[in-house]
């Protein structure tokens, strides 16, 4: 077996178990926002909009799936709030992402979904080392809460006034899966990058996000750090795998450190009309 026959089965024994364990979960389906339809589940979140997720589609197709489409864009409609479909590239049947714009949903950018073994992702005990005048802190307060969405509004150039709020919700555990939130600060106390990481319970996998650097700390190995650091805290928590929705921008950085390429995901947005994009 060539080297290029080996990462494509690693990838797709990833691809398999992300789609066995994570693609309909993340919330429990019980909880008052979260409800299932269908083979989809629906959450609502009032200051956010909604989500629909899913392992597959049982067999929908034709009208009735493009029903069951215009059904999930009207339910958010009539609540005046957004929703996004959150669709990956091999989901069935082909044309679904033909038949989401035809209901007015609009694709945005698209993610990689990269998968690692945490504990080869961690690398040597104290993983990944940090560059001269940088440590790396575990945070579970909204003062530090405020100045990541700081952080993040300064390197993405939008509005993230909800991160701050949404990040006391995770850590509190009142939105499902337990949350670590870690900020990588400079000694004079300034937050130079911010990643948070969930604990998907029953399952093998941990969840990375963020990493948000800002740009006269990039390519001095912050974010290679925080991967290390979260992927060492999988291993003790005892879950197997890390995984990471990545932008292109972070993606071949990933890819080095170890995370293979298992998926493509996009997400479709119906919005209503006139209301502004508020960013991720």
């Amino acid at each position: 077996m060539t080297t290029q026959d080996t990462e494509q089965a690693r990838a797709a024994a990833y691809r398999a178990a992300y789609d066995e364990q994570m693609r309909d979960r993340g919330f429990a389906p019980d909880t008052p926002d979260t409800e299932r339809v269908g083979p989809v589940l629906r959450r609502t979140l009032p200051a956010q909009g909604g989500l629909i997720l899913y392992r597959d589609l049982g067999g929908l197709d034709g009208a009735e799936l493009d029903a069951f489409i215009a059904a999930q864009r009207d339910h958010f409609a009539a609540r005046g709030l957004p929703v996004e479909w959150k669709y990956h590239g091999h989901d069935l049947p082909a044309d679904l992402p033909d038949r989401l714009a035809a209901a007015g949903f609009v694709p945005g950018e698209q993610e990689t979904v990269v998968i690692g073994e945490a504990a080869e992702i961690a690398g040597p005990p104290g993983g990944a080392p940090l560059p001269e005048g940088v440590r790396l802190r575990e945070v579970t307060g909204r003062a530090d809460f405020d100045r990541i969405g700081e952080l993040a509004a300064t390197v993405w150039a939008d509005d993230r006034s909800w991160l701050a709020p949404a990040m006391e919700e995770w850590v509190a555990g009142r939105d499902g899966d337990p949350c670590t939130v870690t900020v990588a600060e400079s000694l004079a106390g300034e937050v130079v990058s911010a990643a948070w990481m969930r604990f998907h319970e029953g399952t093998a996998f941990t969840s990375l996000w963020g990493g948000s650097t800002l740009p006269n700390w990039r390519g001095k190995g912050v974010y290679r750090a925080l991967v290390a650091h979260r992927a060492a805290l999988a291993v003790a928590r005892g879950f197997r795998y890390v995984q990471v929705d990545a932008l292109e921008t972070s993606r071949p950085i990933l890819n080095r450190l170890g995370l293979v390429s298992a998926a493509t995901t996009v997400p479709y947005v119906w919005r209503p009309s006139g209301e502004a994009h508020k960013g991720d």
